[in-house]
């Protein structure tokens, strides 16, 4: 029997007007994988991440988790299946503790409504384990600094800390290494290889030297299609990848 997907796309079609912003994509990721998705700038590869994770909901296809379909579910249920998620563009709240930036996460999953204010009293449960996921990315030292004290690239640490903090089966990045620099870059790439297989990751990245060394799979997209997929050897040796990037 063959083993079944961490994540299984199927003929996935999202419009936007007249823009077809991924057109009959299928893609499957398996237990344990590192993907890459890469393509130009308008590729697709944010809007397929927004429906996996539930931000769109596609105009036809589905999408899988370990066989589960979730192509019309929330969010949050989303998460509690075990996906996980970080954002191009940060979403912290800056005037409060990386600790409760962390807490916070882990509260949105939960059932039930609950006030901002006072949500947090009495978690012992939540603060444990957003210092058990600040640890993993390095902050313990500075869980109780406002974030506003922070710099970017503690800020993208935290978010990565916020996904590990829901011990998601499958994570996806959307440009980890963005913005930072140099040695920040080397920080978040340590960081990413101590990540057990036990979680799948699915990664978007521009820094083409340190995502080629992580992937094991390597998925190009182009106008919202898939051009081809394989290893790192064939994609690169592959010019459809030229051509996709260069234009010859």
């Amino acid at each position: 029997m063959s083993e079944i997907p961490a994540l299984e796309i199927a003929s996935l079609n999202k419009r936007f007007g007249g823009l077809a912003a991924t057109r009959n994509v299928s893609v499957r990721v398996m237990p344990g994988e590192r993907r890459l998705l890469i393509g130009p700038n308008g590729a697709g590869k944010t809007t397929l991440f927004n429906q996996i994770a539930g931000d769109f909901l596609p105009d036809s296809g589905s999408i899988k988790l370990f066989g589960q379909d979730m192509t019309r579910l929330d969010t949050r249920h989303r998460v509690r299946m075990g996906l996980g998620r970080t954002y191009q563009i940060l979403t912290l709240f800056p005037h409060d503790t990386l600790r409760h930036n962390v807490a916070l996460a882990l509260l949105g999953t939960e059932g039930g409504g609950w006030s901002f204010w006072s949500a947090l009293k009495g978690r012992h449960d939540l603060m444990a384990r957003a210092d058990e996921a600040l640890g993993q990315v390095g902050l313990a030292e500075v869980a109780g600094r406002p974030v506003s004290q922070t710099s970017y690239g503690e800020r993208r640490r935290l978010e990565l800390a916020m996904a590990l903090a829901q011990k998601p089966k499958v994570l996806l990045l959307d440009e980890p290494l963005a913005g930072l620099s140099a040695d920040e870059r080397e920080t978040v790439r340590l960081l990413l290889e101590q990540i057990p297989r036990d979680v799948t990751i699915v990664m978007i990245e521009h820094d083409m030297d340190v995502a080629l060394a992580f992937a094991d799979r390597i998925t190009l997209l182009n106008f919202g299609e898939v051009v081809l997929e394989g290893t790192r050897a064939e994609v690169i040796a592959d010019p459809r990848t030229r051509e996709v990037y260069l234009g010859h």
